[in-house]
C-alpha cells in the first residue's frame, strides 16, 4: 500500500459564485465574486474568467472594494482573516488576523482604516448569535498582522448579511432582524428601533428580508416576506417616523439596491424579474423579466452604468443601465440536487450532469467554464415554491458519444409519478443532440438505473425499474413511417423471482450483462438472453460497478471466469468509481467526519494508493476523465493517474481533483516557455509573435548559414519593465512615449555594412564571369588595384561612343 506522497487534492472549480453580491470595479471593466476559498475576477466585456485571488483556507464570505484605493479589494473568510488584494495583478498585499469566523464585511468612506465585520459568537444555545463589530486595521510593514482592536456595534443581528446596510455615506448603519428595524448613528452613538406586527388584518407577513439605504437622503428601503417594499423616513425620531409601501413581488423580496445617484431602486425575488422603481415617483417602475433563476443579489457600479444580479442557478448577469443584458457569467449549476451521475461527453470531454431545472449542463473542466445547456424537458419552468415540475434524474452516453439517454420525472414526492425515457442522437450539422425517440411507458414504475453496451459495433440500452423488470432497447427501422431513420424499441424484458433490480452493467466487450436484484447478482448473455449464473451474498442492497460491488460495509471482487468471490474487505464505501481506461477502482469511504480515498486493483485486495482526509464531506459523485496526454515518469504513488484524472464533487458544489508534482511541473514549464529567434530583436512585442515567426522560419529555411546573420540588438530592460508594470503606478504616457518608441527601433548600421559586403561579392562574381570560366587561373590584385578597377568600371564612357558615331 502506497501513501499519498506527491499527490494532493486541488480545487479546480465548480464553486458557488452567488453566495454574496458581486462587486463591479470602478472602471466597470471587472466583476469580482466570492467563489469557494478564493475570489474570482471576470471581465465584463468578454465574460471570461481572468484569474483568482487565492490565499484563504476556508469559504470566502464577503468582498468589498477599498474606499481608499479603487484598485484594491478586501475579502473576509470563515478562516478568521481579512485579506487586502490588488485584484488587477492578483497580488496579496496584507493579511489581518481577526480570530473569529467571519460571515460578511462592510466598508465606508467615512471610516478610514476601519472595516465592519459580521461575526458569530459562541453560545451554549443551538441558535448561533451574530454580532456586528468594527475592526481597526493596524498599519504595519509586515504582511501578516493581528487586528486586536474590536468594538461591538450591535449584537443579535440577522444572520442574513442583506439585512445590514450603511446610509448617508457612512453616517449611520441600519440593520433589521425578524420584525425589528434598528438604526445606529455613529456621531450620537445611539440606536433607534422600529417594530412591525407579525401579520396585519390581510394576513401579510411583515418579517424583514433585506435592506438598502439611500446614498443622499435619509431614506431606508426594506423588503419583506410578503413581497412588499417599505420606504422609511424621519427615523431620527422614534415616535415621528413614517413609511410608504410599494408592492409588486408576489413572494419574498430577496434583495434591494439603490443606484449611486439615488434616482432608482432595484429589487429582485423568486420571480426572476429585475424591477426598477423610480425614487420619489410613486409606483412608476420598469421590468427586466426572464433572467433565469430567482434573483438573490443586486449590485451596481460606482458610475451607475452597469448592474449585476446573482441568481439561484449559480449565475451572474451583467446588465446595462438601459435595462439590456450585456453578459452572463455561468457557474456550475447545482439545482435542488445532483440527480444524475457525473458523466464525461466522449466528444467534447466536458463534464455533464443535471443543472438548471429540466436541462443537462455541459461544463469545461479545463477552462472551469459553463459551455451550454441541453433542454431535455422542453417546457417552460415556473420558479415558484411548491410546484411539481419535471426534473432530469438519469442520463447516460454510449461509448462513442453518438447517443444520449435521459429520464425525466415529475411527482417524486407524490403517488402520481410521471416519467419519460428519451433517446437523443448527435447531429453533426448542429453540433448538438437532437431528440430521436420518446418512450412514455418504458416501465410501470420508476426507472432506477440504465447503461449502454460498451461495444462499438452494436449499441444497446438496458434499463432497470422498481416494477421488478429490466429491459433491453435496440435500434430498428419504424415500419409505420418507412423512413431510413432508425428509432429505438424494446428487444427483451427480464426479471428474477419478482425481486427489484437495482443496478446493471456490461462487461468490457459487451459479451456479458450483470443485473443486481437486491442481494443477488445475475449474469446474462446479451446474444441469447440466457441466464448464465447468479451470485448471492448476505442480505443488503448491493451497489456495484463492473466486477466490484459493495453491500453494507463489505467490498467484494468477483472473479469473472469462475463467477466466484475472489476477495472481500470491510470498509464503509460511499462511492465506488472504476477507471474506464485501466483496472483501477477508486473507493471513497466516509468515517469520523471525513472522507478517505482507496484505489484498488481487481487482482489484489491491498490498495494501490490511499489518501486520508480528502475532504470533510461525504462524496456521492465522482468520475475518471481520460487524459489527452499520458503522464510519464510518475512516482509509484501516482501511477494510477497516468491514464485518467479523478474528479469528485462535494455537497457544496466544489469540484476537486487529484494532482501530481509531475503534472504541476509540466504546466509550470509550459507556461514559462518562450521561443527566441536570433534573427529578430528581442523586444516585448517580439515575445508575443516569436512563436509565429519561428514557424515561418521552418517553412522558409535560409540558404546562407546562421553565422552570416547580423546580430540584432536586444530589447531594452527598461521597456520590458514598462510593459510588465501595472499602469496605475507608471508616470504619464507623454513622459514615456519618446523613450518607448526609440527602444523599438532597430539600428541600421549593421544592415548597411551587410549590404555593402553583399554588393562587393556580386561584383566579384560578375568579374569572373566576364573573364571566362571561374576555373581559369587569374592573377591576384592588391586591394588598391581592386578599388581602382571598381572606380574605372563605374565611370561613364558613353560620351566616347557618341564621338565615334559622329565621325564622317
Amino acid at each position: 500500500m502506497v501513501e499519498k506522497s506527491d499527490v494532493r487534492v486541488v480545487r479546480c472549480g465548480g464553486s458557488k459564485i452567488n453566495l454574496r453580491p458581486p462587486i463591479i470595479s470602478t472602471d466597470s471593466r471587472f466583476v469580482l465574486c466570492a467563489s469557494g476559498d478564493s475570489v474570482k475576477v471576470y471581465s465584463t466585456r468578454t465574460e471570461e474568467w481572468l484569474h483568482s485571488l487565492q490565499g484563504h483556507t476556508n469559504q470566502v464570505t464577503g468582498i468589498a472594494l477599498n474606499p481608499a484605493n479603487h484598485l484594491q479589494v478586501y475579502s473576509c473568510s470563515a478562516d478568521g482573516t481579512v485579506k487586502l488584494w490588488d485584484f488587477i495583478d492578483g497580488i496579496l498585499i496584507k493579511t489581518f488576523i481577526i480570530g473569529y469566523r467571519l460571515f460578511a464585511i462592510y466598508v465606508s468612506e467615512k471610516h478610514d482604516g476601519i472595516v465592519f465585520l459580521h461575526i458569530a459568537l459562541d453560545t451554549d444555545s443551538k441558535n448561533e448569535c451574530f454580532q456586528l463589530v468594527a475592526v481597526h486595521l493596524p498599519k504595519s510593514a509586515e504582511q501578516e498582522v493581528e487586528a486586536k482592536e474590536l468594538s461591538a456595534v450591535s449584537s443579535r443581528i440577522s444572520p442574513n448579511p442583506s439585512c445590514t446596510a450603511f446610509g448617508r455615506e457612512g453616517q449611520y448603519i441600519a440593520f433589521a432582524r425578524h420584525l425589528q428595524l434598528n438604526v445606529y448613528f455613529f456621531r450620537k452613538q445611539k440606536t433607534y428601533s422600529f417594530s412591525l406586527k407579525a401579520t396585519d388584518k390581510k394576513g401579510a407577513k411583515n418579517a424583514f428580508t433585506c435592506i438598502a439605504c439611500h446614498p443622499a437622503d435619509d431614506c431606508i428601503a426594506t423588503g419583506h416576506e410578503d413581497g412588499k417594499i417599505r420606504l422609511w423616513r424621519n427615523f431620527i425620531h422614534t415616535k415621528e417616523y413614517t413609511y410608504s409601501t410599494q408592492h409588486w413581488h408576489h413572494n419574498a423580496v430577496n434583495t434591494l439596491c439603490f443606484t449611486p445617484e439615488g434616482t432608482n431602486l432595484l429589487s429582485g425575488g423568486i420571480e426572476s424579474v429585475l424591477v426598477q422603481w423610480q425614487y420619489g415617483a410613486g409606483n412608476r417602475k420598469e421590468f427586466l423579466p426572464r433572467l433565469g433563476g430567482s434573483i438573490l443579489h443586486v449590485s451596481t457600479s460606482s458610475d451607475g452604468q452597469l448592474f449585476c444580479t446573482s441568481h439561484s442557478d449559480n449565475k451572474i448577469t451583467v446588465i446595462e443601465s438601459s435595462f439590456k443584458v450585456c453578459g452572463v457569467i455561468q457557474g456550475l449549476v447545482k439545482g435542488d440536487a445532483v440527480f444524475t451521475d457525473l458523466m464525461i461527453d466522449p466528444r467534447s470531454k466536458a463534464l455533464v450532469l443535471n443543472g438548471k431545472p429540466g436541462h443537462l449542463q455541459f461544463y469545461s473542466l479545463l477552462r472551469d467554464k459553463h459551455l451550454y445547456n441541453l433542454d431535455i424537458v422542453q417546457q417552460e419552468y415556473i420558479y415558484e415554491a411548491g410546484l411539481d415540475q419535471f426534473e432530469v434524474v438519469k442520463a447516460a452516453f454510449d461509448i462513442k458519444g453518438y447517443w444520449l439517454a435521459t429520464v425525466e420525472e415529475r411527482g417524486q414526492k407524490s403517488s402520481d409519478l410521471e416519467f419519460v425515457l428519451k433517446l437523443w442522437a448527435y447531429d453533426e450539422r448542429t453540433q448538438s443532440f437532437v431528440l430521436n425517440t420518446t418512450i412514455t411507458a418504458a416501465h410501470t414504475d420508476r426507472i432506477i438505473s440504465m447503461c449502454f453496451s460498451s461495444s462499438e459495433e452494436t449499441t444497446m440500452l438496458v434499463t432497470t425499474a422498481e416494477d421488478g423488470q429490466f429491459k433491453a432497447w435496440c435500434q430498428g427501422a419504424d415500419a409505420d413511417t418507412q423512413q431510413d431513420q432508425s428509432f429505438w424499441s424494446c428487444d427483451f424484458v427480464g426479471s428474477y423471482h419478482n425481486l427489484t433490480p437495482t443496478n446493471c452493467s456490461f462487461s468490457a466487450d459487451s459479451s456479458l450483462l450483470a443485473v443486481s436484484f437486491q442481494e443477488v447478482i445475475t449474469i446474462w448473455s446479451p446474444d441469447t438472453w440466457e441466464l448464465l449464473t447468479t451470485l448471492c451474498q448476505p442480505p443488503g442492497v448491493v451497489r456495484w460497478d463492473m466486477l466490484f460491488y459493495h453491500s453494507g460495509s463489505v467490498l467484494f471482487n468477483v472473479k469473472s471466469l469462475s463467477f466466484t468471490v475472489e476477495w472481500s474487505t470491510s470498509v464503509e464505501v460511499s462511492k465506488l468509481q472504476p477507471d474506464p481506461l485501466s483496472e483501477n477502482v477508486a473507493a471513497f469511504s466516509y468515517q469520523s467526519k471525513h472522507t478517505d480515498l482507496f484505489v484498488f486493483k481487481p487482482n489484489e485486495p491491498r490498495p494501490l494508493f490511499t489518501h486520508k482526509n480528502v475532504c470533510s464531506e461525504k462524496i456521492h459523485r465522482a468520475v475518471f476523465v481520460p487524459r489527452e496526454e499520458l503522464l510519464n515518469n510518475c512516482d509509484e504513488s501516482s501511477q494510477w493517474l497516468n491514464r485518467s484524472q479523478l474528479y469528485f464533487l462535494t455537497q457544496n458544489m466544489d469540484l476537486l481533483t487529484f494532482s501530481t508534482a509531475t503534472e504541476e511541473d509540466r504546466m509550470l514549464s509550459s507556461s514559462k516557455r518562450l521561443v527566441i529567434d536570433d534573427s529578430i530583436a528581442v523586444t516585448p512585442f517580439y515575445l508575443l509573435l516569436g512563436k509565429h515567426r519561428q514557424q515561418q522560419q521552418k517553412l522558409n529555411t535560409p540558404s546562407h548559414p546562421a553565422a552570416d546573420k547580423p546580430q540584432q540588438p536586444q530589447g531594452s530592460v527598461t521597456i520590458t519593465e514598462l510593459l510588465h508594470t501595472p499602469a496605475h503606478v507608471l508616470p504619464a504616457a507623454s513622459v514615456l512615449c519618446s523613450m518607448f518608441v526609440s527602444s523599438l527601433l532597430i539600428s541600421n548600421t549593421g544592415m548597411l555594412c551587410t549590404q555593402e559586403m553583399n554588393s562587393e561579392k556580386e561584383e566579384d562574381q560578375q568579374e569572373l564571369r566576364a573573364q571566362g570560366s571561374v576555373d581559369e587561373v587569374t592573377p591576384k590584385l592588391s586591394k588598391a588595384q581592386e578599388r581602382e578597377l571598381k572606380r574605372v568600371r563605374k565611370t561613364d564612357f558613353s560620351w566616347m561612343a557618341g564621338l565615334i558615331d559622329s565621325k564622317p
